[in-house]
């Protein structure tokens, strides 16, 4: 990513109701993984930190991230209490030889051109019984200013991503669009982009209070569905994967 999205995300994710609502939807999927009590953990493209202390209320957390200004900033946040190394996927994924019961790749795949060689690098990182939990991007129609000053490579189809999980040695315990409560404005959003000609990101500053605890508690709900019920569409996509050996 740009040098200043890194900036701008650790501005931001403490309190946008994005991350906020994100976190909430990931701790109670986690939850209910049913991790062994001193489960491994490993997020892949920690950024700048914003996901370590929720993933550490679930086992002994180790990170990498590719970016050295990221990684500062995420030490600094934790304390020295998460393992963070410098890496990139998929041929210099550090952790050779270690085995994770939970493997996090929260918005990254994306950012990744060769996005099933990273999933069958990360396959072989797995404990036996192991899982990764996975979200990305959805519509490929959607794709504008926002995600080239993220740096992404795409957005996915439903069918898409289950093509790459596929070929990556991976079967989905579940796969379901979410955001979705929120798509119709974000898809309003994105064809104005569209109308006219927007070429430039207007990055994602926190709105308002009430403005930002209204979508947090909308995006957050969707927590109460994501694994049970299959969502149909949403502006972003979410699995929890097993290797095609442990299904």
């Amino acid at each position: 990513m740009e040098a200043e999205a890194y900036l701008e995300m650790a501005r931001i994710e403490r309190d946008h109701w994005w991350f906020v609502a994100r976190r909430e939807i990931f701790a109670d999927l986690i939850a209910r993984l049913d991790l062994p009590a001193d489960a491994r953990i490993l997020e892949v493209g920690s950024g700048t930190g914003g996901n370590l202390d929720l993933l550490r209320r679930f086992g002994t957390v180790s990170s990498f991230e590719m970016d050295g200004t990221a990684i500062a900033i995420a030490r600094d946040k934790v304390g020295g209490a998460v393992d963070i190394r410098q890496g990139t996927c998929p041929d210099a994924v550090p952790f050779s030889g270690e085995r994770f019961d939970l493997i996090c790749l929260f918005d990254v795949l994306e950012h990744i051109e060769e996005d099933r060689e990273t999933l069958t690098a990360l396959k072989d990182l797995l404990a036996p019984g192991g899982r990764i939990l996975l979200s990305v991007p959805a519509n490929p129609w959607m794709f504008g200013p926002h995600d080239r000053f993220l740096h992404h490579k795409r957005r996915y189809t439903r069918r898409g991503l289950a093509r790459t999980i596929d070929e990556g040695g991976l079967t989905p315990a579940f796969l379901t669009h979410f955001n979705t409560l929120l798509f119709p404005l974000a898809a309003a959003a994105r064809l104005l982009d569209k109308l006219r000609g927007a070429t430039e990101s207007m990055g994602s500053a926190v709105p308002g209070t009430l403005l930002n605890g209204l979508f947090r508690g909308l995006f957050a709900a969707e927590r109460h569905v994501l694994g049970r019920v299959p969502l149909p569409v949403g502006v972003s996509l979410l699995a929890v994967l097993t290797s095609k050996e442990s299904a």
